[in-house]
Parts: structure tokens; C-alpha cells; sequence
């Protein structure tokens, strides 16, 4: 390998793509389209077509889509006003813009 070649550890699911399974994303995932089971990543990005169902980890999750089921946020979570949470959320931080949704159980850590 180059010492030029520029490794990603970043995960994209496209519009219109469903994965199921388990997935873990050393760097940032970014869904837009869905996702069933569990998903593991440093940084989340859920787009406005994006639906994520399962077990959700990971530092920092950033929702304009749907988030549901068992969210475990080590630091930030913002939901934005298209964002629709529901389920159980532990959390450190959490940001709510207007219009944002969240349905469930919450556990500020």
C-alpha cells in the first residue's frame, strides 16, 4: 500500500438500499435507507429516507429520519425537525429541534 492511499472506515447505505443484519463502522455510518438489526459506529447519520431499527450504538447520532428500538449515545444525540425517535434512550446529551419527535423511554447517563 502507498503512503497516498487514503483508507475510509466510513459506512454509506444509499436510498433504497435494506440491510439486515449486524453492522459495526469504525468511523461514521451514514443511512439513508434502511437498516434492521444492530448497528455499531463512532458517529451516526440518519437522512430524511433513512430508518434504522435495532440496537443503536455509537458517540454521537445526528437523526432527520426514523430512529427506533435500543439507542445507546456515548455523548450527542440531535434530532432534527424531520427526526422521529422512539424506543429506549440513554444518552449523555440530547437536542431536540422544533417538530422533532421522540417516543420512549430516556436515560440521561
Amino acid at each position: 500500500m502507498s503512503d497516498n492511499v487514503v483508507v475510509s472506515n466510513n459506512l454509506v447505505i444509499g436510498t433504497g438500499v435494506t440491510f439486515k443484519g449486524s453492522i459495526t463502522a469504525p468511523g461514521k455510518a451514514i443511512v439513508n435507507g434502511a437498516v434492521t438489526g444492530d448497528l455499531t459506529a463512532d458517529d451516526l447519520l440518519i437522512g430524511k429516507e433513512g430508518n434504522v431499527t435495532g440496537v443503536v450504538r455509537a458517540r454521537e447520532i445526528d437523526v432527520h429520519g426514523e430512529l427506533n428500538e435500543d439507542i445507546v449515545c456515548r455523548e450527542h444525540i440531535l434530532i432534527h425537525s424531520t427526526g422521529r425517535v422512539s424506543g429506549t434512550l440513554e444518552y449523555t446529551e440530547l437536542e431536540i429541534h422544533r417538530g422533532g419527535r421522540f417516543r420512549g423511554e430516556m436515560k440521561q447517563k
